[in-house]
């Protein structure tokens, strides 16, 4: 037997996340390697005023400086979400779905790279952050807006009653309401509009018959 088309993997959804995880990976990695390259830490750079500013900081925490001191924990946390989202990915048919996880798996593979690879050492480095806006105490990094946009997906996802494979919840098909509705439209006849039973109108051709 033949699988379901909705049961088959979207090749589609798959490169459009994998699309999305490579360019904000890509972008997070460049960032952090330009401003290392070019900034003493500490350092400010207005860039929008005072909208936005570069800051170079090394966070041995989570997402915007979240739980400094317990990088060994994220470390693990990260590589076990990551594990997570490629297994799970085959499961999804709906592209924004397939957007969504994309944000979340390049932001993930950022600050897990800078976990594994930077200094003290493997799995307690240093995430690099740079980025700084007046409405967060916090600075951060590409990675964690690729990570708080997925969140931010996934609540307008969830709310419109999207599912993984495209489908909106809570709408059905209306059903007929009564035994003559039922035959009609399964004979390819639609019951008259102003009369709910299907009888014919005033004027219609049984109207006319009586009449002569």
């Amino acid at each position: 037997m033949e699988p379901s088309p909705r049961a088959k993997v979207s090749v589609r959804a798959l490169i459009v996340l994998a699309i999305v995880a490579l360019c904000v990976y890509v972008i997070d990695q460049v960032s952090k390697f330009l401003v290392v390259q070019n900034l003493t830490p500490d350092q400010e750079i207005p860039v929008l005023g005072q909208l936005l500013q570069f800051r170079f900081v090394e966070n041995p925490g989570a997402a915007f400086s979240i739980g400094s001191g317990s990088t060994w924990i994220f470390s693990i946390i990260g590589t076990a979400v990551l594990i997570f989202v490629i297994w799970y990915a085959p499961r999804i048919r709906s592209l924004a779905w397939a957007v969504l996880f994309g944000l979340l798996l390049g932001g993930l593979l950022g600050n897990l790279t800078d976990r594994l690879v930077r200094a003290p050492g493997f799995g307690l480095g240093h995430v690099v952050d740079f980025l700084q806006i007046p409405l967060l105490p916090a600075i951060f990094n590409v990675a964690d807006v690729g990570i708080v946009s997925s969140m931010g997906l996934f609540l307008i996802l969830t709310i419109r009653g999207v599912a993984l494979d495209g489908t909106r919840h809570g709408h059905t098909v209306a059903e007929p309401e009564t035994e003559l509705d039922q035959a009609e439209i399964s004979d390819g006849h639609l019951p008259d509009a102003g009369t709910p039973d299907g009888d014919s109108a005033p004027g219609g051709p049984e109207s006319r018959s009586d009449a002569a």
